[in-house]
């Protein structure tokens, strides 16, 4: 048996459960979330656009189960590697380490380094669920997907595929900087995703972010309701200074 991979935290520590961790059969969030939950990734990116920041729009081939939910909330990120000469066992052992270290209230972005086997099934799904896991999104495929729609998982991916990770794929590290596309994300940054596509936004701004969002929001209302009224949109444009 190969020797048990060696992988980087943030916190130092390895794939047991947390002490005192809490396994939750709802989901748990915080003000922040919901506040960005009830935004829309368009008016997220143009705040952003705005403030100046560049590179945080995850790629479009990204798309979602259920198109017609908004996911949002901060994220722990897992970042793998394949190797064709894993051992079957070592891999499960690892698999079902990282599931011990998800974090309730977050959304569990990944990834993987691969485009051949499938990161995330019924059983694991299932598992982050009853944590209070808010979904997850992977730079990969997922299976068992009328599973994961019947249960209501909110999962992004590329697409899918039958074949698991089994003596094909490690994990590398948890709760580390990751890359996804041009799209670099820190642990605790935020995710909003809706039909349009999935965006990252920083954990440092992210109270900024949404306030704007909100204010450009209710402006956009405004316009609107303006043009309903009859008005030109290039005065509506001029008037309200958002189109």
């Amino acid at each position: 048996m190969k020797p048990r991979t060696h992988l980087r935290f943030r916190d130092g520590g390895d794939l047991r459960p947390r002490a005192g961790a809490q396994d939750k059969g709802e989901t748990m969030t915080d003000r922040t979330t919901e506040r960005l939950r009830a935004c829309y990734t368009g008016v997220v990116h143009d705040v952003m656009r705005g403030m100046g920041l560049r590179d945080f729009t995850f790629p479009p081939e990204l798309r979602p189960l259920f198109p017609e939910r908004a996911l949002a909330g901060p994220v722990f990120t897992v970042l793998g590697r394949t190797d064709a000469d894993a051992d079957p066992h070592e891999t499960l052992l690892a698999w079902t380490g990282l599931l011990s270290k998800a974090t309730p209230g977050h959304i569990w972005l990944c990834q993987p380094n691969d485009r051949t086997v499938a990161h995330m099934g019924e059983l694991s799904a299932e598992t982050l669920k009853n944590k209070g896991v808010l979904g997850c999104l992977v730079d990969g495929y997922v299976r068992d997907v009328n599973f994961l729609i019947d249960m209501g998982f909110e999962t992004w991916s590329r697409g899918y595929t039958p074949r698991d990770i089994v003596g094909w794929w490690l994990p590398a590290g948890f709760d580390v900087e990751i890359r996804i596309g041009d799209v670099a994300v820190a642990p605790g940054d935020y995710l909003i995703a809706d039909r349009d596509g999935a965006i990252r936004v920083p954990k440092a701004i992210v109270e900024d972010v949404v306030a704007k969002a909100e204010t450009a929001i209710a402006t956009e209302s405004k316009v609107r309701t303006a043009i309903l009224a009859g008005t030109d949109p290039q005065e509506a444009y001029r008037q309200f200074g958002k189109f």
